[in-house]
């Protein structure tokens, strides 16, 4: 039984692949006999300790957001708090989730300073060209420098990987996400009869390619009159759809739910007839696989990991610009007149085998395996491998970070911090008496 702690700026209450990757790889986790405890930042007033499903325990930590859900990447400033949980619920595996989260970044940092073995999950795709990709891919690769172990939700995501943060392929693995298929079973009463419902479920973020989906709004409404629109997601952007909407008088086409639980997703789902996702960039992208399980034709552009999620007979593949989004589209309508499509009930199924998460949590718990057999650094190593990295005054940074956990060792021993009670195990306990 291995303690794990899941690290991100990005958990529930908040939504999307990331948030939900986590808590299914954890319950999974916890199903099969580990500890797992979750460590996030504070959302609104969701502060402090909250317990989920099974016993999951979430530290919402008291940091204030800096910048689009992340908090400020200080390296040292969560110390004190981030060294208090892991020692208090005798972490063994800190495993770091999305290259976007300063979190994940600073979590992996510490527990790796603190002797224990770190685990990182990419979840997406950057470039090499532009500023944010620069920073980011700079902040992977100082991470992995000194971690165990990396994980890739798809192998064009892998080689990105090992490209932009110049780690051995062979401390990459490739596990991909899953979806629970049980929770998106199609339902095709749901749907409204004579017309065709396009359903968009998505962040409204540049990178999602809400402005790609704007402007095939307004060209699509004119050419078909039975076509109808259903948006379900928030974000900065979504003043430009609801812009399109006003200009071109699309009120009763154009549907705008705003922000969804995500137990939410699958009634919107089922109510579509065609899926649409018009990501610039994606290294897997969950939500075509729940609208695939859901029974719904998926048009995608062909970005990153997506040629690798669903088979050809499910998924129309675009490049990421209007005309070619458009023929997918056009073609995916005809064929639904036509009544050229697969069965939903034989998609749920398809992709039950394709994906499931005890599958994804069984392989990961090969990796835990793996990198807890590997032998502790000492400090030197690790200043020799952060080095490595090319960024050589971060080793001040380091030198500081490993000086005032000597410190706090003094000052508050861990032999005088509580051990937290091992929920699990008393449920379990309970159960057999």
């Amino acid at each position: 039984m291995y303690r794990i702690c899941m690290v991100s700026d990005f958990f529930f209450p908040n939504m999307g692949g990331v948030e939900e990757h986590i808590y299914n790889l954890s319950e999974c986790l916890i199903l099969s006999g580990h500890k797992v405890v979750i460590m996030t930042h504070s959302y609104e007033d969701r502060v402090g300790v909250r317990f989920l499903t099974n016993g999951l325990k979430v530290y919402y930590l008291p940091i204030k957001v800096f910048y689009n859900q992340c908090v400020l990447p200080t390296s040292i400033c969560n110390i004190p708090l981030i060294r208090n949980i892991l020692i208090r619920e005798r972490i063994e595996i800190v495993h770091g989730h999305s290259a976007f989260s300063a979190l994940a970044h600073e979590a992996l940092f510490i527990g790796s300073l603190m002797g224990l073995k770190t685990v990182f999950t990419d979840h997406s795709l950057f470039g090499f060209a532009d500023a944010s990709a620069i920073v980011t891919n700079k902040f992977i690769q100082i991470t992995l420098a000194d971690c165990n172990h990396c994980i890739c939700v798809s192998h064009t995501g892998k080689e990105n990987t090992v490209l932009r943060a110049k780690v051995d392929s062979r401390r990459v693995s490739v596990i991909p996400n899953a979806v629970d298929t049980f929770a998106f079973t199609p339902d095709p009463s749901q749907r409204t009869k004579g017309c065709v419902t396009i359903v968009v479920v998505s962040r409204l973020v540049y990178r999602k390619g809400v402005d790609l989906t704007a402007q095939i709004i307004g060209d699509l409404c004119k050419k078909y009159e039975n076509v109808y629109f259903l948006i379900a997601g928030d974000g900065p952007k979504r003043w430009l759809l609801e812009e399109i909407r006003e200009r071109q008088g699309l009120q009763d086409k154009v549907t705008l739910l705003g922000s969804l639980e995500h137990s939410q997703v699958r009634d919107v789902l089922i109510k579509g007839d065609i899926f649409l996702n018009t990501s610039l960039t994606e290294a897997y992208c969950m939500a075509i696989v729940e609208a695939a399980s859901a029974g719904l034709k998926v048009v995608s552009t062909k970005v990153g990991g997506i040629p690798e999620v669903l088979p050809e007979d499910l998924i129309y593949l675009t490049e990421p610009n209007v005309p070619s989004l458009m023929e997918g589209l056009e073609k995916a309508i005809t064929d639904l007149k036509m009544g050229k499509v697969v069965c939903p009930y034989e998609c749920n199924l398809r992709v039950r085998k394709y994906y499931n998460w005890k599958n994804v949590s069984s392989r990961t718990e090969i990796v835990y395996q793996r990198v807890s057999q590997e032998p502790d650094r000492e400090l030197g190593e690790r200043l020799f491998n952060y080095l490595k990295s090319g960024v050589w005054p971060y080793l001040l940074v380091v030198s500081l970070a490993f000086l005032i956990l000597q410190l706090y060792d003094y000052i508050l021993p861990k032999k005088q911090i509580d051990i937290a009670r091992d929920c699990n195990r008393l449920r379990r306990r309970k159960k057999e008496s």
